[in-house]
């Protein structure tokens, strides 16, 4: 709701080639691949946690820069690829993937004064560019292209913020997927790049002053500046003025200082460059808020917070905005004056409704409400008092992607998809109330070819849950249909119908597709994204399997041709579900996956997800991890054919995760080469956002590669 962020987040369902993989050998040594199955060296670390003893075999696995874990991931890596390429599948799944996601994207522009900014990226290119339309019939001019800032195209746009006049855009760059941006600044009239450069500003948060003379923003400390291993946490507001201190080193800290190391700050400044806004929160569940009076100076003044709520502001003409779900699972927005912003004087603007409110944004002095109903997106549109106004109509079942509009223009701009369309942009005019396209991908998808329904089963405990599936239209169903079961269910992220390109060499070969809306997202508000972590996680791991349960019950598919999918979060529920239930699947998908829940919080940026999951360090949140953590739940028997995915440069969840998974399944489990499980760990790229199409063609072309196998899909 606050600023107007540009975070370009590629969808984490991200593809590869695998021509790219099998022509760049990544750092490997080996020459030969290994026999199946590969002997991993066991050399048991045992400890005791709160009275319990652990044994962990492969803990050596851990430490990705020492020479032997490489050679071993080497050596995997190897065996992976010469049982794939030998799969008679390989070229066809090859050639189709490198046609499908090369489908371009596009994103919902921002507009600043007369200008027009938004992303492209063409069939070809390996990443998007940020263009920018002077004037509504303007000719697209090219603004920051980082395909053009390495030869592999492993340099990403990470995100963009343009000032409100549109004089400049700060953009954040990074390489290898690292995800920890250089910021720069670039003048729209003459593209031409300013002097500063500032690191680590990793999804930086940003405002500009109206006069341009400056910005606030967030960033990472320096390693040296603060403990080994904080150097991902820590994240602080500073302020830097144009044309000086170029490197940001002596920018003023503005926020942060004293405060946790895992608080996530964000930043507004109000159109008048009055109010300067902090929204800042460790949890998911619990976000204050700041506000400083630039004009009169003074500190930060917490408006409201010490709550286990969320608060998001906006601020027009004197007024904020405020959406909360305070009192309200489903979120409601409150509106209070500049005058006397205190909690006990806001009013409720728009109350709770039946679905969830997801994001308000003001455009040309009216409310645009973003919510979701059974996963599906709506758009309403508010007066400033609260008065509906009308539906904003939307071109099919789908998924908003993203509001645009300035808050003094016309046009309400949205980003949409939908598991058959491809993205686009439609533009709404507040004066003649009519839609049009602004800008769409081309594509060979014909959407009329498919079926997509949604379903309601239920759970373990009874909850009702509901799963979107889709296949050809026209379809006999023989209950043998090779089935790909896909789910996340946590962080209070929905799962919508969203346009994932790979998806349709699936379909067009027969596949059905599953995607189930399980508890831990926000598909139902707070109440549902609670009822899936902490110590009720193990609901999220029953939906998944109750939604397997359901496919075989209603004659789509049976244990033998089922394939479940997930990758970060989903990583982690596909390695429950094949642990907890390893006779329900006949091949499992696991990427870029937490899997040794003991200790995840120990690397990289884990401990910032501690309100999600809990952590083993606490006796009492010790219990229900260790009830479900997959890397202890190994045991000797017949799993299903098994592909773990992740990638060295991941700074968010550590690829020793399916490195020590791999090790294990492949020591205990009783299955032969024809259910092999495997590895493959990408050497540049991080946990998906900037990943080169070349790089996810080759990713996607050894995930469907191996489920054709598996599966028997012809």
């Amino acid at each position: 709701m606050t600023g107007v962020a540009r975070v370009l987040t590629l969808s984490f369902f991200l593809p590869l080639f695998v021509a790219a993989v099998f022509a760049a050998d990544p750092a490997s040594d080996a020459t030969t691949s290994p026999a199946y199955p590969p002997k991993t060296k066991a050399q048991p670390v045992q400890e005791t946690l709160h009275g319990t003893t652990i044994t962990d075999p492969y803990r050596w696995l851990e430490n990705g820069a020492d020479p032997e874990t490489q050679h071993w991931t080497a050596e995997q890596f190897a065996l992976t690829r010469s049982m794939l390429a030998a799969q008679p599948s390989h070229g066809v799944v090859h050639a189709r993937l490198n046609e499908l996601l090369n489908i371009g994207t596009v994103g919902t522009p921002s507009v600043n004064a007369d200008y027009y900014f938004y992303t492209r990226r063409e069939s070809g290119q390996n990443q998007p560019i940020l263009y920018v339309r002077e004037g509504i019939g303007g000719t697209d001019r090219e603004l920051v292209n980082a395909n053009t800032m390495s030869a592999d195209g492993t340099v990403a746009l990470d995100w963009w913020y343009a000032s409100e006049d549109g004089k400049y855009v700060a953009f954040g760059t990074s390489p290898g997927g690292s995800e920890i941006s250089t910021l720069r600044l670039v003048e729209t009239a003459t593209g031409k790049l300013l002097d500063e450069k500032i690191d680590r500003c990793r999804a930086a948060s940003m405002a500009w002053l109206p006069d341009n003379s400056g910005f606030y923003y967030t960033k990472l400390p320096r390693p040296g500046d603060v403990a080994p291993g904080q150097e991902l946490y820590n994240r602080h507001v500073f302020f830097h003025q144009i044309g000086t201190n170029l490197d940001g080193l002596k920018d003023e800290l503005v926020f942060g200082e004293g405060r946790s190391p895992q608080e996530w700050p964000g930043v507004d400044v109000s159109d008048d460059g009055r109010w300067l806004l902090v929204s800042a929160g460790v949890t998911f569940e619990r976000v204050d808020l700041f506000l400083k009076d630039r004009k009169s100076g003074g500190d930060f003044k917490m408006i409201v917070g010490g709550k286990d709520f969320t608060y998001n502001a906006e601020i027009y003409q004197n007024n904020m905005y405020v959406q909360t779900n305070e009192g309200a699972p489903k979120f409601r927005v409150f509106k209070v004056s500049m005058d006397n912003p205190a909690r006990e004087n806001w009013k409720e603007l728009l109350p709770e409704s039946e679905g969830v409110l997801k994001g308000t944004r003001i455009v040309g002095g009216k409310l645009v409400a973003e919510y979701e109903k059974d996963a599906n997106s709506r758009l309403k549109l508010y007066s400033l008092d609260g008065k509906f106004l009308r539906d904003i109509p939307l071109p099919s079942l789908g998924n908003v992607t993203g509001l645009g509009g300035s808050k003094k223009g016309s046009t309400v701009f949205y980003g949409f998809n939908s598991y058959t369309t491809p993205p686009s942009v439609y533009d709404f005019d507040l004066e003649t109330e009519k839609s049009n396209a602004w800008a769409k991908v081309a594509s060979n998808i014909d959407p009329s070819l498919y079926e997509v329904k949604q379903v309601f089963y239920p759970s373990k405990d009874g909850t009702k849950v509901p799963m979107f599936i889709v296949y050809k239209k026209g379809m006999k169903l023989t209950g043998k249909t090779p089935t790909l079961l896909f789910g996340y269910g946590g962080f209070n992220i929905s799962h919508t119908p969203t346009f994932y390109p790979w998806l349709h060499l699936w379909l067009e070969h027969g596949g059905i597709f599953a995607d189930a809306n399980l508890r831990g997202g926000s598909e139902y508000g707070e109440e549902w994204h609670k009822a899936g972590m902490l110590e009720k996680k193990q609901n999220v791991f029953d939906d998944y399997i109750a939604a397997a349960e359901y496919l075989l019950a209603q004659k789509y598919t049976d244990r033998d041709h089922l394939g479940i999918y997930g990758r970060s979060n989903g990583g982690l529920l596909t390695g429950a579900a094949l642990t907890q239930r390893p006779d329900l699947f006949r091949a499992v998908i696991c990427g870029v996956p937490l899997l040794d829940m003991l200790r995840y919080q120990q690397f990289q940026i884990a401990r910032l997800w501690i309100p999600e999951y809990g952590t083993a360090e606490n006796p009492d949140q010790f219990k229900f991890i260790y009830a479900y953590s997959p890397y202890h739940h190994v045991k000797k028997t017949q799993y299903p054919g098994i592909l773990f995915f992740a990638s060295e440069g991941d700074t968010r969840v550590d690829p020793l995760h399916a490195r020590k998974m791999t090790a294990l399944l492949q020591a205990s489990a009783t299955n032969g080469p024809d259910r092999p499980i495997l590895l493959r760990i990408e050497p540049k790229a991080g946990h998906g956002a900037g990943k080169p199409v070349s790089i996810q063609v080759a990713e996607w072309a050894d995930i469907f590669t191996f489920l054709f196998w598996q599966l028997g899909v012809k």
